[in-house]
């Protein structure tokens, strides 16, 4: 039995350096609120607004290093709150996504692609990977426990020498699982 522990991923917004200082100033210094399972990452005390022509969602956490590109992962939930349809994607794939206009103490940008859902995923080494027989972008079954168990497919793997062994799912995700605290699933290969 493969056990991976779960993270539960609540809507955040990763931000390129331009952006960060147009929304927050270019000498802006971020600071810190805690480290995250991932290395080098962490979420950030600051945060945006989300706006649409339907709802402005406040506090969206600000997650650390800065990107390449500008992202903003949600929930389903979110989504429809916002009246946005996002694509359900990995990381980082943002192409042809949705657009919004994000809110922050010094300016405002209209993204015209960057809006998620993050498809779940599990963070793996190449070490654990090997471990496990696990190959890059792979699609696994994950079986949560519990009395609102269920089992999660189209789980994707995703190996990089800094990822953490996680299993990362939203929000939404947690909910339909009852997960509310710590709690692990079992990788069906």
């Amino acid at each position: 039995m493969i056990k991976v522990p779960i993270e539960i991923s609540a809507r955040h917004i990763h931000l390129s350096q331009k952006d960060f200082d147009i929304l927050f100033g270019s000498n802006y210094q971020v600071k810190y609120l805690k480290s995250l399972s991932q290395k080098g990452q962490y979420a950030c005390k600051e945060t945006v607004n989300l706006k649409t022509s339907k709802l402005e969602l406040k506090d969206v956490r600000l997650i650390y290093p800065h990107r390449k590109q500008t992202q903003i992962e949600l929930s389903k939930t979110d989504a429809y709150k916002l009246g946005l349809n996002p694509p359900i994607r990995c990381s980082g794939k943002i192409a042809k996504s949705e657009k919004i206009t994000i809110i922050g103490p010094k300016g405002k940008i209209k993204l015209n692609e960057g809006v998620i859902i993050a498809a779940r995923h599990i963070h793996t080494s190449p070490k654990d990977a090997e471990k496990y027989h696990l190959r890059d972008g792979q699609k696994a079954s994950v079986a949560i426990n519990g009395e609102r168990g269920l089992i999660f497919h189209n789980v994707i793997i995703r190996i990089d020498p800094t990822f953490v062994w996680r299993l990362q799912i939203d929000t939404d995700e947690a909910n339909a699982a009852g997960i509310t605290g710590k709690a692990t699933g079992e990788v069906l290969i």
